[in-house]
């Protein structure tokens, strides 16, 4: 079980866009990167084509290595560290090491 899922809301703790705040769009496993709603947003330009006959200029999320984000608790608000516990029913959950609160991915 990872610590980051796609749904979660965090913070980034360090770079360009510490601080700011965002969802998971997805998660990058193999390169160890994520996408996060708001955060290193680049901008492409496009030539007119069958999918965008005006063309222009796109603005799209770029990937941030996985490290530079941290779940938010979800009591406290705050950025928290993450530990994997088994429930009464034998299934993993995720837990606000700060709080004790279940992590949920509102996906």
């Amino acid at each position: 079980m990872q610590r980051i899922r796609r749904g979660d809301m965090v913070q980034v703790i360090s770079g360009k866009y510490k601080g700011a705040k965002g969802r998971i769009l997805a998660v990058l496993r193999d390169e160890d990167k994520v996408l996060v709603e708001g955060v290193n947003v680049k901008k492409r330009h496009v030539k007119p084509n069958a999918r965008m006959p005006q063309g222009g200029i796109i603005e799209r999320e770029a990937p941030i290595h996985a490290c530079k984000v941290m779940p938010v608790d979800p009591e406290s608000g705050k950025p928290t560290r993450v530990r994997i516990r088994t429930n009464d029913e034998g299934k993993k959950e995720r837990i606000a090491v700060k709080s004790g609160a279940v992590l949920v991915a509102n996906s």
